[in-house]
C-alpha cells in the first residue's frame, strides 16, 4: 500500500467552505453550520428552558459566530467554538432573564381542586422541547448523559436551579464530554473554578433529578405496551372515562398545568381534579400523539362550544415509571403547537 492516503473528503469539503465563509460567503456558512444546528439547539434549550428563548439565543449566536468568523483560528473544532458562541449567548440571556420555573418549584401542591385557577402571567415558565430529530446516545465518549436524558423534563426543571455558570459547566461537561481545560477556556476561568462549579451543580442535581431516568424506563416498555398505555390516557380523556384514565395513574402521581399555579399530587387530589376539571366542565377533546423532552406526549384540542372547532390547548408531558404514569405536565398555550409542527386547530 502506498505512505500516501486519500484525504478525508468532508473535512476537505468543509476547509474549502470554510475558507468561503470567511470570505463572506453566507451560504458556505450555511453548510457549515447546518449539520450543528439541532444540537446547539437542544443546549440552548437546556440552558434556558423555553423552545422561544432557545430559537432567539441560536439566531444570536450563529450571527455572533458569522461576524466572528475571521477570529476563529481553527485550534479547536468548529463545532466546539459553535458551543463557545452559543453557551456564552446563552448565559447573557439567564443574566437577563433569570430562571424558569414548573408550578411544583413555587407552592405545594393543593388539596382541593381549584376552579378558579388563573394564569400565573409574572413567572417565567419552563416549557416542553419538541424533540424530533434529536440524536439518541450520548453527544460524545466522556458524556454522561444521553443527548435524549439532557431534555428530559425532570433534568431541564433542575437545572434551572444552578446559577447560569455552574449550568454551563455542567452541560459542558456532563452532556457534551468537553474537557475542564476546554470549558475554562470557554467560561474565561480557570480549571480549578470549572471543577468547583462543577461539584456544587452536581450536588443540586443529585438532590432534584430522580435516580433513574425516562430513557432507561421507556427501554423497560415494548414499543407496542407504550403505544396502549398513551392510546388508553387519550381515549379515556376523550370518552371522559374517570376510571379508566385512574387505572393509568401511580399512586403517587402528580398533574400540574403551566402557567396555572396549582397542581395536584396523589390519586385521590389528582382524581378529584380530573372529574371537576378536564373530564368535567371542560369540554370535549381530541388529540394527536406527539413526543416530547425525550417522552411520550399528546396534543390536546379542547372544543367548549358543541358546534365549534377543536382548539388547541395543551402538550400533555407524561412521565412513566413501572409502566404507569407518574406525572402529567400540561403546558397550556396555543403557541407551544407552533413550535411542535402541530395544527392550532382540529375541524
Amino acid at each position: 500500500m502506498s505512505e500516501t492516503t486519500a484525504p478525508d473528503t468532508g473535512t476537505a469539503l468543509d476547509d474549502a467552505d470554510l475558507a468561503r465563509a470567511r470570505d463572506g460567503d453566507d451560504a458556505a456558512f450555511t453548510r457549515l453550520v447546518e449539520p450543528l444546528r439541532r444540537e446547539l439547539h437542544a443546549h440552548c434549550y437546556r440552558m434556558l428552558g423555553s423552545t422561544h428563548d432557545a430559537d432567539d439565543a441560536l439566531q444570536d449566536a450563529l450571527l455572533r459566530a458569522w461576524r466572528g468568523l475571521a477570529r476563529f483560528e481553527g485550534r479547536s473544532s468548529l463545532r466546539s467554538w459553535l458551543y463557545t458562541v452559543a453557551t456564552r449567548t446563552c448565559l447573557d440571556s439567564v443574566e437577563r432573564r433569570g430562571r424558569r420555573a414548573l408550578p411544583v418549584d413555587l407552592s405545594p401542591a393543593s388539596e382541593r381542586t381549584v376552579m378558579s385557577d388563573a394564569p400565573l402571567t409574572e413567572v417565567a415558565w419552563l416549557g416542553p422541547y419538541p424533540d424530533a430529530g434529536l440524536a439518541a446516545g450520548p453527544a460524545a465518549p466522556e458524556a454522561r448523559y444521553e443527548q435524549r436524558e439532557a431534555v428530559e423534563l425532570a433534568f431541564v426543571a433542575a437545572l434551572q436551579h444552578l446559577p447560569g455558570n455552574q449550568r454551563a459547566v455542567l452541560l459542558l461537561f456532563e452532556v457534551l464530554g468537553f474537557s475542564a481545560a476546554e470549558i475554562a477556556e470557554t467560561m474565561k476561568t480557570s480549571t480549578t473554578s470549572v471543577n468547583s462549579a462543577l461539584a456544587r451543580a452536581r450536588k443540586v442535581l443529585a438532590k432534584r433529578v430522580p435516580p433513574g431516568t425516562q430513557q432507561q424506563s421507556l427501554r423497560k416498555i415494548e414499543d407496542e405496551r407504550l403505544k396502549e398505555i398513551v392510546g388508553e390516557f387519550t381515549s379515556a380523556m376523550e370518552r371522559g372515562d374517570a376510571d379508566a384514565l385512574v387505572a393509568l395513574l401511580t399512586e403517587d402521581v402528580t398533574w400540574s398545568m403551566p402557567p396555572l399555579p396549582h397542581w395536584y399530587t396523589g390519586l385521590d387530589a389528582v382524581t378529584d381534579f380530573l372529574v371537576k376539571v378536564p373530564l368535567g366542565s371542560c369540554g370535549s377533546w381530541r388529540h394527536i400523539t406527539t413526543s416530547a423532552n425525550g417522552q411520550p406526549a399528546v396534543a390536546g384540542y379542547l372544543r367548549a362550544e358543541d358546534d365549534g372547532e377543536h382548539v388547541g390547548w395543551a402538550i400533555d408531558v407524561l412521565t412513566l415509571r413501572d409502566g404507569r404514569i407518574s406525572e402529567v405536565t400540561s403546558f397550556i398555550g396555543r403557541e407551544h403547537f407552533v413550535a411542535f409542527g402541530l395544527p392550532t386547530s382540529l375541524p
